[in-house]
């Protein structure tokens, strides 16, 4: 399964950077700015598992003038490939609306099965709450995203509560000197952005839609229909969750694009602020240029009309 490569931001970018100059050109200009205005911190270590030592990349602005909102960016490729390093693009459309992004990894199929990929970024996302200070992170305004895996993962981040016991692994990290009581600190999310991710997982292990993908997350350890169900966005569905934007293909031949349709209904049905975008013809990721500028516009739209971002 290929990431999504998030081309269009490039275009985005420079366009929403450039100032006036006769002497350089779109990208020398927005290349510079970007480089004079904001910074990179790189490789945080923010959990251990699994002996495994799971990174972040911090980008941000270099003189904020408050804190700023955050988009937790998690990567794609099926929970058995990619790296944060592949989806570094997907940075720049939120650093120039002012965001800090948090760009993560977490343990691929190689290094541990399912649910291990969902158990990172919820321990991912307990970091930010923990180190909201440090970074000048606004806790009221952070949102969510990742294309297909990451979709997923954006998603199951976002919905899933502490109490399915999924973040346990974090606790030790939140609770400094483990002086106990413990209490989370996971930040409320403001907003989710789920390119085409996966809902069902079920699903994709068996039946029409079986994935080689799923299946190698998974691996040959028993109970996997419980266990995908426990990893599904779909099974956590209720009032009260954050806003969700889906961005899904209708040719999508990785992840079927009857994945976006159910949640959408099923977030209409419980009252559930959310929106699908359908890309006509639109297989997974890459879509045609003048759809990928149409997302773009949509995913800005909506976080200013959730109160995320200012509007226009």
């Amino acid at each position: 399964m290929r990431a999504c490569r998030y081309w269009w931001v490039a275009v985005f970018t420079f366009a929403s950077l450039v100032g006036s100059t006769a002497q350089l050109s779109v990208a020398d200009t927005a290349i510079t700015l970007v480089v004079r205005d904001y910074q990179v911190v790189p490789n945080v270590t923010y959990h251990i598992a699994s002996r495994t030592e799971l990174k972040l990349d911090i980008y941000q602005p270099r003189e904020p003038k408050g804190p700023t909102p955050v988009v937790m960016l998690i990567h794609g490729e099926g929970w058995v490939e990619g790296s944060k390093e592949g989806s570094v693009l997907g940075v720049f459309p939120y650093l120039q609306m002012g965001f800090s992004v948090v760009n993560v990894e977490y343990r691929l199929g190689r290094v541990s099965l399912a649910p291990a990929a969902v158990e990172d970024c919820l321990c991912a996302l307990h970091w930010i709450g923990r180190n909201a200070a440090k970074y000048n992170f606004d806790l009221n305004k952070v949102i969510v995203t990742g294309g297909s895996a990451g979709g997923h993962l954006a998603l199951t981040t976002g919905m899933i509560p502490d109490s399915a016991g999924l973040a346990n692994e974090c606790a030790s990290d939140d609770d400094d000197g483990w002086k106990g009581p413990w209490t989370s600190p996971t930040p409320k999310v403001a907003a989710i952005i789920n390119w085409f991710g996966i809902t069902d997982v079920w699903g994709m292990l068996q039946g029409p839609n079986i994935r080689s993908y799923a299946v190698s997350w998974f691996g040959s350890q028993p109970g996997q229909e419980a266990l995908a169900m426990r990893v599904s966005p779909l099974t956590y569905v209720r009032p009260g969750l954050p806003p969700i934007l889906t961005i899904h293909g209708d040719a999508d031949s990785l992840v079927p694009y009857s994945d976006a349709v159910r949640l959408h209904e099923a977030l209409t049905k419980a009252a559930v602020r959310n929106q699908l975008l359908t890309i006509p013809g639109g297989k997974h990721s890459n879509f045609p240029a003048d759809e990928s500028l149409k997302a773009a516009e949509t995913v800005r739209a909506f976080l200013a009309s959730v109160g995320v971002t200012p509007a226009k």
